[in-house]
């Protein structure tokens, strides 16, 4: 088994490292740059090919083998970041980033989601049913783990780690990772895909999966279930970069901390889950606690808010507010894994032939309802305010309480 999970460690990791570069050290830079919050939300537009992994998903599911997809798209990402290295970003007082990164970032997250198929694939194809929990725990605990590395271990060297310096390092990263795919004996022996005689068929294929049971309820909540999460996760490290957190300190915090504390809260969750809990009585509880650690940070952020308040070196309210942004992460990651654990159940219910394309099609609604929020934040800081903002975050974060009641029975 452990001929397995190396591997697919190894290309988790390395997948959580786009994540990690634009959801943690990217918006902080910018925001020190001095570009306004909508335009530091306005950056995660670059996520946008993530939303169409069913796009080429059937590609991947259909042509060529999946040890040449995986190599070849990890090598272009390791070729994009060597591009990267020399095409510094914009200096300060530019309105942001040049056309050319910004373009080179969106090729980043292309070949980031054509891996995430292919090694998703992988994983439902290589693991033994025996083996899908520890599977599950390495595809989490590794992904979260490239996050750290990407977003708060770099955001903490950038005082004297320059950006071709720091993108030298993700490309060497990327190219050990393909050499690793391609040398790695557990990847040998996979089938190659035989092309499909039936023509793609993408809107009948999305009716037939919208048709399985339990699935528009699951879709609907896993596009919702993190909006205010999301949206007050996005704009409270920024908040603290404005009242006087340093960027080395906030990186550690919301880099390394943060996520360490949501790996917890993940594994938490799993172990919680392997002692039969059920994932939707589980999620009932969970999200209550995520909703009073959202009350108590808002209630914070409104005494900071006040003029006056500033958080010193060594205050309790600095304290304080550390705690509350590792304690979101924390919950996040808690009901993150709950969350993927019932979309897996969602996806048992479809025909053995589509529960791959199944699982896919929850994914992308799940990253589309994160995005949503986290590229609006910023502008509704800008034009509502702090304070009604993060007010609406928190009624957004009761709603899925509310929408466990329709759960379907299929679910149960």
């Amino acid at each position: 088994m452990h001929g397995k999970l190396l591997p697919l460690a190894g290309l988790y990791l390395v997948q959580g490292l786009p994540y990690g570069l634009q959801s943690g050290l990217l918006p902080v830079l910018l925001r020190a740059r001095g570009l306004s919050l909508t335009r530091v939300g306005l950056a995660k537009v670059l996520y946008l090919p993530w939303l169409f992994k069913l796009v080429w998903a059937p590609l991947v599911d259909t042509r060529g083998s999946l040890r040449v997809w995986l190599m070849l798209s990890t090598a272009a990402l390791g070729l994009v970041c060597g591009l990267l290295a020399v095409l510094p970003p914009a200096e300060a007082g530019q309105a942001g980033l040049p056309v050319t990164v910004a373009g080179l970032l969106l090729l980043l997250n292309l070949g980031a989601a054509v891996q995430d198929v292919a090694l998703d694939t992988l994983a439902v194809q290589l693991l033994e049913p025996a083996e899908l929990g520890p599977g599950n725990t390495v595809q989490v605990v590794a992904y979260k783990l490239g996050a750290v590395l990407a977003g708060g271990g770099l955001l903490a060297l950038v005082p004297t780690l320059s950006w071709p310096l720091l993108f030298l390092l993700l490309a060497a990263i990327y190219w050990l990772a393909a050499a690793l795919v391609w040398a790695a004996p557990a990847l040998q022996q996979l089938p190659v895909s035989q092309p499909s005689e039936r023509p793609l068929r993408t809107l009948h294929l999305l009716q037939e999966l919208l048709a399985m049971p339990g699935t528009l309820w699951t879709a609907g909540f896993v596009l919702t279930y993190k909006l205010g999460e999301q949206g007050a996760s996005s704009l409270f490290p920024l908040f603290l970069l404005d009242h006087g957190i340093s960027t080395p300190e906030l990186g550690l915090w919301n880099g390394v901390g943060a996520v360490v504390c949501s790996i917890v809260g993940s594994s938490l969750g799993g172990a919680l889950l392997a002692r039969h809990w059920q994932p939707l009585p589980l999620l009932r509880s969970v999200l209550r606690f995520r909703l009073g650690g959202l009350a108590c940070q808002t209630t914070l952020l409104f005494h900071l808010d006040t003029p006056g308040v500033r958080l010193g070196p060594s205050t309790i309210l600095r304290g304080a507010a550390l705690l509350s942004l590792c304690l979101q992460h924390f919950l996040g990651g808690l009901v993150t894994t709950t969350t993927f654990t019932l979309m897996m159940h969602c996806s048992q219910l479809a025909p053995s032939a589509l529960q791959a394309t199944h699982y896919s099609l929850l994914a992308t609604l799940e990253l589309l309802g994160k995005l949503f929020l986290g590229t609006l934040a910023g502008a509704l800081a800008d034009s509502l305010g702090l304070h009604l903002c993060f007010s609406l975050f928190l009624a957004l974060s009761g709603m899925p309480i509310l929408y466990l009641g329709l759960a379907p029975s299929a679910l149960a």
